[in-house]
């Protein structure tokens, strides 16, 4: 890397920018970009900001446009939605217990986690 925000990556997930459930529906994707962008023309300072798992993060009517933009591919949107939820594991901060991280990713992609109980 060259010296930028190591995490901005995962601060920029369309899930994360949105502040919308990875489960969301096209419908709330939609409406809530539409909302964001109009709080966002307006001027709105609290639309501005967002707080992530990996600290607060700004957005914009750009980033949110393209947030919208990418969710609508299905491809594109799982990505994300996998992404989404592994930040959601960190978010829940899962202690000191490893293997329960690892148990917790399985789980959040679906697959069954037994063996690292």
């Amino acid at each position: 890397m060259t010296g930028g925000d190591p995490l901005a990556v995962w601060r920029s997930n369309p899930f994360l920018v949105l502040e919308l459930d990875p489960r969301a529906s096209r419908t709330e994707v939609e409406r809530t970009g539409q909302k964001l962008i109009g709080l966002l023309e307006l001027g709105s300072a609290a639309a501005a900001r967002y707080d992530t798992p990996f600290g607060p993060a700004t957005r914009d009517v750009d980033s949110v446009r393209q947030a919208v933009a990418a969710l609508r591919d299905p491809v594109t949107r799982v990505i994300h939605e996998l992404w989404a939820e592994v930040a959601r594991v960190r978010e829940r901060g899962l202690g000191e217990n490893p293997r329960r991280a690892w148990a917790e990713a399985a789980r959040a992609i679906g697959w069954s986690a037994k063996w690292a109980e």
